[in-house]
């Protein structure tokens, strides 16, 4: 009988701290409006930088240390990436960010995904839609979004890191106003 006793506390225990860090990060993803970050992205071993602002729902504006002037644009319909040379336009629900820029999206996903710890300091939540695998993590003390994986619309594996974040800034309205082709 105490076995049983002791298993039910114990199990009891493992699954309040789960429920627990489920509800943490579902209470700060309701109580975040918008983040900026650094961030560092790593797509098929080709490692880029820079400095992004999300808002929520599916707003993001993201621009590249390099100095070819890149930056990526979605206005919650489209997605636009632009350097110099080139000017790519996507319908934003094409793509693995149209998940990951909705915060309902990731707070219902949570809500029934079971979590996995990674390096003691990590949770990670893997989400499958649509044919798409997003690994979304986040910080075990902060509760913060800290970054995916993802396979992107070129079939590229995709991994994003978000540092120095900030949350519930003033920001210019106009961030997310999608750039012209030149």
């Amino acid at each position: 009988m105490i076995k049983y006793i002791v298993t039910f506390f114990f199990l009891f225990f493992i699954t309040n701290g789960n429920t627990n860090n489920k509800e943490k990060i579902i209470e700060n993803l309701k109580n975040t409006q918008n983040l900026d970050f650094n961030f560092e992205q790593n797509i098929n071993g080709k490692i880029e930088n820079g400095n992004c602002t999300i808002q929520y729902p599916k707003k993001i504006f993201c621009e590249y240390a390099k100095s070819n002037n890149k930056i990526l644009v979605s206005n919650g319909k489209s997605l636009v990436i632009k350097t110099i040379t080139s000017y790519y336009r996507y319908p934003l629900n094409k793509t693995p960010l149209n998940f990951i820029l909705d915060k309902d999206f990731l707070i219902n996903k949570i809500n029934v995904l079971d979590e996995r710890i990674v390096d003691g300091s990590l949770i990670n939540y893997t989400i499958k839609e649509k044919d798409s695998e997003i690994n979304v993590f986040f910080n075990k003390e902060t509760y913060d979004l800290i970054g995916w994986q993802n396979t992107d619309v070129y079939q590229n594996f995709n991994i994003t890191f978000l540092s120095s974040i900030r949350k519930n800034r003033i920001i210019p309205k106009n961030i997310f106003k999608l750039p012209i082709q030149n």
